[in-house]
């Protein structure tokens, strides 16, 4: 894809290219900070449900806690992420790249503790348990590359990786090689 193919962030960090939904879940990245790290995540509320409306609802502070069982252990927390990809490849925007998105709780990735402070947050719509779409990966090869475009990003990881221990996504039917393919 040539780099005009890519969608395009505007200078506060919105993509043209995705549905903006903002979230309140969200506040100002350290000052100076850079944006040094991706971080890939997988959701789905209720686990394993897919295409309903909770995951939007709880990173806009609309969840209904009281829908399904589930959502007791997650009462009245608030986080967010800068982009969501649903299973038929639908993006959703809650963050501007420019602010910080709580996503990554308590994590640390090359000796740096607080990784909100300097990472994208993007949720794929799935679990551990099952493969990711083709229409996914094709919504999140060229996003990753916009970032890398816009941003000095300095690696691409799954939350696993910054909250190892704590977190397990994206999981292990997540296919890195598509998101960064070997070089021929």
């Amino acid at each position: 894809m040539s780099p005009s193919a890519l969608p395009v962030l505007d200078p506060a960090g919105w993509l043209a290219t995705a549905y903006h939904l903002p979230s309140p879940n969200c506040d100002a990245r350290p000052l100076g900070q850079a944006i040094e790290l991706v971080v890939i995540h997988n959701i789905s509320l209720p686990p394993g449900i897919f295409d309903g409306d909770a995951v939007i609802a709880l990173f806009t502070n609309r969840l209904d806690w009281d829908a399904h069982p589930y959502y007791q252990a997650m009462r009245g927390i608030k986080v967010s992420a800068h982009f969501f990809i649903r299973r038929d490849g639908t993006l959703i925007q809650f963050v501007p790249c420019s602010l910080r998105a709580w996503h990554a709780g308590i994590s640390s990735w090359q000796g740096c503790e607080r990784c909100n402070d300097f990472s994208i947050g993007i949720e794929l719509e799935g679990t551990d348990a099952v493969p990711f779409t083709d229409k996914q990966y094709a919504t999140l090869i060229p996003l990753v590359r916009q970032l890398k475009q816009a941003y000095p990003i300095r690696a691409v990881v799954g939350h696993s990786d910054i909250a190892a221990g704590r977190k397990t996504d994206p999981g292990p039917h997540f296919d890195w090689t598509r998101l960064n393919p070997p070089a021929a």
